[in-house]
């Protein structure tokens, strides 16, 4: 499994309404061999097992739907079978369905108590619903059954900090160190939490410590660019950003940063040329895609308006790919209500983003207020809500 992202910028402005989600992992092969049939049926065991590899193969050579079918069969067949579970959930996140990829992988987490895969896969799917203390609660149940799990118990630092237990987070982090001297992860992980008390040059500090260790690790390079976000030093960001970037090609996190970080400085152009360039290499990355969308917004004006049509199919197409992808129906709420004026297409999309995101959500009182907005310009314009 793809280790998760320990660094990652949420970003949100008047002109900007971006959210990055860190990327719940890739598919894996499953432990199970796919079996061939000699004439005579197989028992259900082996033939779901073969059922959950063309699952996976499919999946791979980009059938995504066609995967899923045929791990939900693999399921059917034998429900014990939790890698095929596993399998679906990480695809169902990837394609946006952060519900049911819940599911899938909390059915695959009490068949395989013991899968750090699985667990670390909850917790991101968690993260990414907004629900960090859901998260960070999985993970201690874990890594209190498993306190060899160090993988684990870093994302858990992540996800304690996100839900501003910094405390926790930062003595979760020490006990990983006390087990793994010198790790880069977990010193960058703890220098984020540093930053979040507000103690930026223990921060930089930990982060210097991070990239001491592991010089070319993209995670370390992550962390130093968003303590130099929070300095207000964006071309550093942007610097260590790119550094990161380089350090692992498949880092879309630092790629959206650098783009966020063009974006935030009005450098709309330069942002579209970067997320177009992520897109020749990661041509089904959501985040890009939103990212794009955004840039064409910031440059759309009398003589551009083509830009935000553009920018709408964007983001109706990353709909139509992703149907409960929040992010997109925040943003084409937002392009519909505050820039093509019309409320009465946005007000449908803010009703599936609020039943898309959990209570707490950062953006659900702002997507409650453009609800509002709209139903109060249907009433006085008589139009359908």
């Amino acid at each position: 499994m793809k280790t998760p992202s320990t660094a990652l910028w949420r970003a949100s402005s008047p002109v900007l309404a971006l959210l990055v989600a860190a990327c719940a992992g890739v598919v894996q092969q499953p432990s199970a061999q796919p079996a061939v049939a000699q004439g005579k049926p197989l028992p259900s065991g082996p033939v779901a097992a073969a059922k959950m590899a063309q699952g996976v193969q499919a999946a791979r050579a980009g059938q995504r739907q066609q995967g899923m079918t045929l791990l939900r069969e693999a399921i059917a067949l034998d429900p014990s079978l939790w890698e095929a579970a596993y399998d679906l959930g990480l695809l169902l996140a990837n394609d946006g369905d952060l519900g049911g990829a819940e599911q899938e992988l909390s059915s695959a987490g009490k068949r395989a108590p013991a899968s750090e895969d699985v667990a670390m896969a909850l917790a991101e799917v968690r993260r990414r619903r907004g629900e960090s203390r859901r998260a960070a609660r999985g993970l201690a149940d874990f890594v209190r059954d498993h306190p060899g799990a160090l993988d684990a118990r870093t994302l858990a630092v992540t996800a304690l900090r996100e839900d501003g237990q910094v405390d926790e987070a930062i003595a979760d982090a020490r006990e990983v160190l006390l087990r793994k001297p010198g790790d880069a992860t977990a010193l960058a992980e703890l220098a984020l939490s540093y930053l979040a008390k507000g103690e930026n040059q223990t921060a930089s500090l930990l982060a210097k410590q991070a990239l001491d260790a592991n010089p070319n690790g993209a995670v370390a390079h992550r962390a130093t660019g968003l303590i130099d976000l929070s300095n207000g030093d964006d071309a550093e960001a942007f610097s260590e950003f790119r550094k990161a970037a380089q350090a692992d090609p498949h880092d879309t996190t630092s790629r959206i940063n650098m783009g966020v970080v063009l974006l935030r400085a009005g450098g709309y152009a330069k942002a579209e040329q970067q997320y177009r360039e992520i897109l020749k290499v990661l041509p089904d990355d959501s985040d890009a895609h939103l990212g794009l969308a955004a840039a064409l917004r910031g440059q759309a004006d009398a003589r551009h308006p083509q830009k935000l049509h553009e920018a709408r199919l964007l983001l109706e197409g990353a709909l139509v790919k992703s149907p409960h992808d929040a992010s997109a129906l925040f943003n084409l709420g937002v392009l519909l209500e505050d820039f093509l004026k019309e409320p009465g297409s946005a007000a449908p999309l803010f009703k599936r983003f609020l039943a898309e995101v959990p209570e707490g959500h950062p953006l659900r009182a702002e997507a409650e207020r453009y609800l509002s907005a709209a139903a109060a310009h249907s009433e006085k314009t008589g139009a359908a809500p």
